[in-house]
């Protein structure tokens, strides 16, 4: 034998092992794949994480399945659901009639690799506006008192919603307090995002409403509903902005500066 074919043999022996260990490290990087779902084709052979050697696996289900390549996460790292700020919220749907607003936001990254999908896209608010198309003050003879959660006042645009408020009275208002005397069981059962707040609605509670602009009649300063003139024997009713089944009855308690009762057991007349 040659010195030359006895170098090439040895080269090969040498050369085997460094082979075998290759292969044996062969993963998502070696084969440079990343694929959603699962892709039985997405695949390579080596060490998985399970620390078993075979047939291993680089797609999003593999978290769920097992058989990840041992690099997988090195090689496909979980990226997350990114969405951007939320829209200001629209006008109501109807004019001068409880309804519905809502904002959006948008993904900007999809998730990826298993990452955290992403949250809710649109809410949903009850409203009502007290202005027609054509700038006509309305809303204020609805009757029963119409009420939504006081996260709502966050939120309100008076100077949009009532331009007829000026800035020396766009802080004026009142809190009544109302004891519940009943409510249909729709109030209980409502489990939709943006009218949660009407779990809270009970039987017997002492609750608190407050009056703002611009639910104020710009021509008394009051709400509608708000029980003006009532006794503490007198039966008023109330209706939940956002879902018409969602009423009930209550006694007016007394009229405060301000409302002090916990979050959840605070309103607004809308």
């Amino acid at each position: 034998m040659s010195a030359r074919a006895l170098a090439s043999v040895l080269w090969m022996v040498l050369l085997a092992p460094w082979r075998l260990w290759h292969r044996a490290e062969a993963g998502c990087s070696e084969e440079r794949r990343c694929c959603p779902g699962r892709d039985p084709s997405c695949a390579s052979t080596g060490w998985r994480m399970d620390r078993v050697y075979g047939t291993c696996f680089c797609d999003e289900a593999c978290k769920l399945t097992g058989d990840c390549c041992y690099d997988y996460s090195q090689a496909c790292p979980a990226l997350p659901c990114i969405v951007g700020e939320w829209s200001h919220w629209s006008g109501c749907a109807e004019q001068c009639k409880p309804n519905l607003r809502m904002r959006r936001r948008y993904v900007k990254q999809e998730p990826k690799n298993g990452g955290e999908p992403c949250p809710l896209l649109e809410e949903k608010s009850g409203c009502l506006e007290y202005l027609t198309y054509q700038g006509q003050d309305c809303g204020h003879e609805h009757v029963p008192a119409f009420i939504t959660t006081s996260e709502y006042s966050k939120e309100r645009k008076r100077r949009a919603v009532s331009p007829l408020w000026s800035s020396d009275t766009e802080e004026a208002g009142y809190c009544v307090e109302f004891k519940t005397e009943s409510l249909s069981h729709h109030c209980t059962v409502e489990n939709r995002p943006y009218a949660r707040w009407m779990q809270y609605l009970r039987e017997g509670y002492t609750v608190c409403v407050a009056c703002q602009p611009p639910a104020m009649n710009t021509g008394n300063r009051r709400c509608s509903g708000d029980g003006l003139g009532a006794d503490g024997n007198k039966v008023l009713r109330w209706q939940a902005v956002g879902n018409p089944r969602c009423q009930g009855t209550w006694k007016k308690v007394r009229q405060l500066e301000q409302c002090s009762c916990p979050v959840v057991h605070s309103f607004i007349f809308t």
